[in-house]
């Protein structure tokens, strides 16, 4: 093996070293970015479902002020 083929060799395994260790960073950068944004995710869901757990407890709250008959009552009144 002559000194130039040596030398393009050695540049070559140089520059596929580098472009597989740029590679290999955008990979690690994808996996932090999709671990964050599930993460965030995590905590809005959590958010939502005690927002909805919130709101189901007022629905059934408000159900039992309509259907009592107490309130049917007081409605007749505000007619009359």
């Amino acid at each position: 093996m002559s000194g130039t083929s040596m030398v393009v060799l050695i540049v070559l395994i140089s520059v596929g070293f580098g472009v597989l260790y740029d590679m290999y960073k955008k990979h690690l950068e994808f996996k932090e970015k999709t671990l964050n944004y599930n993460q965030d995710s995590d905590k809005q869901n959590q958010l939502l479902k005690q927002q909805v757990s919130a709101l189901e407890e007022r629905v059934q709250v408000l159900e039992k002020i309509v259907t009592d008959e107490g309130y049917n009552v007081q409605k007749e009144i505000n007619k009359l």
